[in-house]
């Protein structure tokens, strides 16, 4: 039976994405090929509230903090010697964080107060690609309690915002639980997509959503739906769990679905096939990117 080690699960092999979990644990890295889940292990120890991968950056949301890593730094004691840490994830000062994203490659965070930051470069510094270099946060706005960011938009206890050039502004909706880029907003009616106004999709209480070009997963009153390819629409989906597992998020690969309970079981599906799931020993899972 598989355990948990403190190491660093990264590969650049074709056809092999490593998923992140944000649990209470800390930070877990698995490594899954195709529909095949394989190595996976603590990438750091903390209390993650949230996760989100930009490019080759990984973002952490902490009781503590809000932690970047550069998954390019190789091995751990490698990553450590370049960024400070023995896990090679930098502090950037933040402060408690609820939830992290990007936007077009810039950082944001936000924390259970509403606060909503961009982390800046520093003085004299290049972003580059806008790629998360040394520098200081940005306050945005102060909103409902924070729960999701993604691109443009913030999921708050009091809605959906969006972060714009003056800062944020709400733009409806009410008790948002978690927001994908595209718009989709899943909140405690139901999921909404935007279109003329925001139009509900699935019925509520929904808690989490993610998606990607034609495809897209939420999870709506307990059960997981999926997008249909074909028109868009949204249909309740065979799970991947037993009955009463509490599906706490899901996410997207380059062409493979995930879902992962909150007791830390993991599942994995790719076009056409079926899903294949894995227990990884991790409690409190909150939040998962790739």
């Amino acid at each position: 039976m598989p355990t948990i080690d403190e190491k660093r699960v990264y590969t650049d092999e074709s056809g092999t994405e490593t998923v992140y979990l944000a649990t209470g644990l800390g930070v877990v890295s698995v490594s899954v090929s195709d529909d095949l889940i394989g190595e996976f292990g603590v990438a750091h120890r903390c209390r993650a509230r949230d996760v989100a991968t930009a490019g080759p950056y990984l973002a952490v949301a902490t009781d503590e903090d809000v932690l970047v890593s550069d998954r390019r730094a190789g091995d751990a004691s490698d990553a450590g010697e370049r960024a400070g840490d023995e896990t090679g994830f930098k502090p950037t000062g933040f402060g408690h964080a609820a939830a992290v994203g990007f936007q077009d490659g810039a950082l944001l965070a936000g924390d259970s107060d509403g606060r909503v930051a961009r982390y800046d470069p520093a003085s004299g510094e290049s972003a580059g690609d806008n790629a998360p270099v040394d520098g200081e946060w940005t306050d945005l706005g102060t909103v409902g309690a924070v729960r999701a960011v993604d691109g443009d938009f913030v999921a708050a206890a009091d809605g959906v915002h969006q972060v714009t050039d003056g800062g944020v502004r709400p733009v409806g909706l009410d008790d948002a639980y978690d927001v994908d880029a595209e718009p989709l907003v899943a909140t405690g009616s139901g999921l909404y997509k935007l279109g003329n106004g925001w139009m509900d999709v699935a019925p509520g209480p929904a808690t989490a959503v993610d998606a990607t070009q034609r495809r897209g997963l939420a999870v709506c009153d307990g059960t997981l739906y999926a997008r249909r390819a074909d028109d868009g629409t949204w249909a309740a989906a065979e799970s991947p769990f037993d009955a009463g597992a509490a599906v706490a998020a899901v996410a997207h690969g380059a062409e493979a679905a995930y879902a992962v309970t909150d007791a830390g079981r993991l599942a994995v599906r790719v076009p056409g096939g079926e899903w294949h799931d894995r227990s990884l020993g991790v409690r409190e899972v909150a939040a998962a990117a790739v």
